[in-house]
């Protein structure tokens, strides 16, 4: 079976098979909503090529998690301060001269262009169904992010019409597979 059938590859029929690989990858942006896996992928990727793994969750400002612990959903004002350490972040890293991964929401294109501050920044699409993430929210511990704000996330989420969009019910090392496959990494 190939990966594209396991991993339940989705490309857009606009979309040629080198799209967005022109330029080799130096930082990967795993983006999806809370619960599509993200961070497991992202981890797990990272770890098997040896690159620094960035969580953005890692980066909110504290009033930020507090809003969302609180089951109250991000502003695009709330979320601005954000991306702007997001994008500084990416920048540091690329000039000097690190391979990493990201996890990150990229709810909207409007994030998505403030993060991609450069050529080598690529995005894999986790695409999950609203059973599939809020199953996930809801059995993990020890996170700000409750479930109950999935359908914000889903509301706000603008699909990506440029990045590579994986099926996020498959398993963390098929699509870590598929993701390797594909930017030849």
């Amino acid at each position: 079976m190939t990966c594209a059938a396991v991993c339940g590859r989705i490309i857009p029929a606009s979309m040629p098979e080198q799209m967005g690989r022109s330029q080799a990858p130096r930082l990967l942006i795993l983006m999806g909503v809370s619960g599509c896996g993200k961070s497991a992928v992202g981890r797990a990727l990272a770890d098997e090529l040896g690159w620094r793994f960035i969580d953005a969750d890692d980066v909110h400002p504290p009033q930020n998690i507090d809003k969302m612990s609180r089951g109250i959903p991000l502003s695009d004002a709330d979320r601005a301060p954000w991306l702007d350490a997001l994008a500084a972040l990416i920048v540091r890293h690329l000039e000097l001269g690190e391979t990493g991964v990201m996890a990150c929401s990229a709810l909207k294109a409007a994030y998505r262009r403030r993060l991609q501050v450069a050529a080598g920044v690529h995005l894999v699409y986790l695409k999950g169904t609203y059973e599939l993430c809020e199953a996930r929210l809801k059995s993990r511990a020890g996170h700000y992010m409750p479930a109950l704000l999935l359908a914000s996330q889903f509301a706000d989420l603008e699909e990506p019409g440029d990045a590579l969009t994986l099926d996020a019910a498959q398993p963390v090392e098929a699509l870590v597979a598929h993701i390797r496959r594909y930017f030849d990494i």
